[in-house]
């Protein structure tokens, strides 16, 4: 992570910190935390979030034991909150540990046990509370271009619309709302949630999001650290096909050898 980078290179940009890699993990569902700890390493990420709910702070060993703090950004998020209080409260108490060493956060207000939708309502309301609290906030939001409007205005340096529900592993399920919000703002966009394997990955990043959020598609494969890798195998092709300009898809052939002026 660098505030100082050069910015004419194409990294990831969030409010004022900058990433080489556009690829965030999760550290949830792991088998144990040595398949954690080589996973997160073989994916190259730069971020790693955690659940400031889910850490068990008092125990002898916990998932930040295995996690090199001087390597990696961590990225508190509030899983588990449903209200903007909640969300909130857990975002101050966690700005105390010293294991967080940025202002970056990861905002989730759940609305729905179910789907883990978002409450769109209580996010823009904790999003506005947490700016002015000097918090660097990352949305975790439905894939609604309006909502995403709403939280740049409220001070979000990026959105984060999921792909399809937590875990769900459904990939991408419209792209066309993906790339409506891409234009409907002008901070990055980091699809988080719903992403299963390489090619939902690739797919996505082809649209031309600004980076991927993935937890259950690496935690829960059969082999965690081979689909960390994939990951980022992935994203990079993804990131580097969009920038390189795809063909016009056509209805019929044309030829890759002109045959005007060839002589018989």
């Amino acid at each position: 992570m660098s505030e100082n980078i050069n910015k004419d290179k194409d990294v990831l940009k969030i409010g004022k910190y900058f990433f080489s890699s556009r690829l965030i993990v999760g550290t949830g569902k792991y088998p144990d935390f040595k398949t954690m700890k080589d996973s997160i390493e073989a994916s190259g990420s730069e971020i790693i979030t955690v659940a400031v709910r889910r850490i068990d702070f008092s125990a002898k060993e916990n998932m930040l034991s295995y996690v090199d703090l001087d390597r990696f950004t961590l990225l508190p998020n509030t899983a588990g909150c449903y209200t903007a209080d909640d969300a909130v409260k857990t975002l101050l108490l966690a700005r105390e540990l010293p294991v967080f060493k940025t202002d970056m956060v990861k905002l989730e207000v759940i609305g729905d046990e179910k789907t883990l939708y978002p409450d769109n309502e209580e996010l823009i309301k904790a999003a506005r509370i947490l700016v002015k609290e000097g918090f660097t906030v990352m949305p975790y939001m439905m894939d609604d271009p309006v909502l995403a409007k709403k939280l740049e205005d409220a001070g979000c340096p990026v959105v984060m619309p999921l792909a399809s529900p937590i875990g769900s592993g459904l990939g991408i399920r419209n792209p066309y709302n993906i790339k409506i919000i891409k234009e409907a703002v002008s901070v990055p966009v980091i699809v988080d949630a719903g992403v299963g394997t390489a090619s939902d990955a690739c797919k996505t990043m082809e649209l031309g999001v600004d980076g991927i959020l993935i937890n259950t598609a690496i935690a829960g494969a059969k082999d965690p650290v081979g689909m960390a890798l994939a990951m980022k195998d992935a994203v990079k092709a993804g990131r580097l096909a969009y920038l390189s300009g795809r063909i016009p898809m056509k209805l019929y052939a044309q030829a890759s050898t002109q045959m005007e002026g060839i002589v018989f």
